[in-house]
C-alpha cells in the first residue's frame, strides 16, 4: 500500500513539473530585432532583421509572472532578411564582406543563464553564432510583465540591449577614413524588443 502511494505521489510530482514548465513563442508582429552601427563617426545607422523565430522556456511564479532564473531562450535570425532602408547597402551587408548570407543563412542565439536583478532587470548570457563563429555575449534586459490579451492569450514582454565587436565573428570588411577613423565601426549595438505568447496545452488548441 505504501509503495503504491509513493509511486502515485511521484507521478503527481512529475506531472506537476510538466505542467509548470511553459513554452513561449515569439510574437513577431509585436517584436523587433535591430542594431545600430556608427558610420564614418558622424552618425549611427539603424537596421533590423525582419525574419526571425524563437522560444522562451520558463516556469511561472506564484504571482503569475515568470521565473527569470530558470528561463531558457533560443532564437534564430535569417541573415538575408536584413533591412537598413537602403537596397544597395542591404545587398552589400548580405555579401561575403559582411554576413555572407548565402553561406551562413542564419544567426543563432542560445542562452546559458539568466541572472535576475532588482526591479525586473536581468542579464541574459548565451552563445551567439554568426558566420560559423560562436562567442559568448551578454545582454542587459528588462522584464516588462505578463498580460492576457483580448483573445485570452497569455503574453509577456522583454527588452534587451547588448554590444558586440563584429571582428570577433569574422565580419571584417572595413575602410579607413583620412582622419584615421573607419567607414563602419567595429562595435555594433543590438536592440531587442520581444513579445512572447504562451503556447496552449494540446487539449486547449484547435
Amino acid at each position: 500500500m505504501l509503495k503504491r502511494l509513493s509511486l502515485s505521489l511521484a507521478a503527481l510530482v512529475i506531472a506537476a513539473g510538466a505542467v509548470s514548465a511553459a513554452e513561449w513563442k515569439i510574437d513577431r508582429t509585436h517584436s523587433s530585432i535591430g542594431f545600430q552601427v556608427r558610420h564614418m563617426v558622424v552618425s549611427k545607422v539603424p537596421g533590423t532583421f525582419t525574419d526571425f523565430t524563437g522560444t522562451v522556456q520558463a516556469e511561472p511564479t506564484a504571482d503569475g509572472q515568470i521565473d527569470l532564473a530558470k528561463a531558457q531562450v533560443s532564437m534564430t535570425v535569417q541573415t538575408a532578411s536584413i533591412n537598413t532602408e537602403n537596397e544597395n547597402r542591404d545587398e552589400h551587408l548580405k555579401s561575403a564582406d559582411f554576413f555572407d548570407a548565402a553561406a551562413h543563412p542564419e544567426l543563432t542565439f542560445t542562452s546559458t543563464k539568466v541572472v535576475p536583478l532588482d526591479g525586473g532587470k536581468f542579464q541574459l548570457v548565451g552563445n551567439l553564432t554568426m558566420r560559423g563563429v560562436t562567442k559568448e555575449v551578454t545582454f542587459d534586459g528588462e522584464f516588462n510583465g505578463v498580460v492576457t490579451d483580448p483573445r485570452g492569450n497569455t503574453k509577456a514582454g522583454f527588452s534587451a540591449r547588448g554590444s558586440i565587436n563584429r571582428q570577433d565573428f569574422g565580419v571584417s570588411w572595413s575602410k579607413a577614413l583620412d582622419n584615421g577613423g573607419l567607414v563602419v565601426s567595429d562595435n555594433v549595438d543590438i536592440i531587442i524588443e520581444l513579445a512572447v505568447v504562451q503556447a496552449k496545452p494540446e487539449a486547449q488548441q484547435g
